[in-house]
């Protein structure tokens, strides 16, 4: 066990932030409605509609992640073309001197 600052087992630090962040949101969310002196049906109102604006906000970050997930995977695609390539070449140019080195 270790004291300290936090660090998440897996190493990823984003998804534990916004994990914390969307639960001290909805935390806080629910203690301000529950302050809040309304009705219980201005309340229930209140929090649907915070609710549905959560949920909004979470499909909109979804989708940018997703975008995000899409353009990363293009790139690692088109760096290990790009790599295969070179191995490729330097296969071809290493091959005449493994043959001279093999004959003697």
């Amino acid at each position: 066990m270790s004291f300290g600052r936090y660090e998440s087992s897996e190493g990823s630090t984003i998804g534990t932030a916004v994990t914390f962040f969307l639960i001290g949101l909805g935390a806080g969310a629910l203690t301000a409605l529950a302050l809040a002196p309304k009705t219980g049906k201005q309340f229930r109102r209140d929090l649907k509609r915070g609710y549905e604006d959560a949920r909004d906000t979470v499909q909109d970050w979804t989708e940018e992640a997703k975008d995000r997930v899409r353009d990363v995977k293009e790139r690692v695609r088109d760096v290990a073309e790009r790599g295969a390539e070179m191995a490729d070449d330097l296969r071809e140019k290493v091959e005449p001197l493994r043959r001279v080195i093999n004959r003697g």
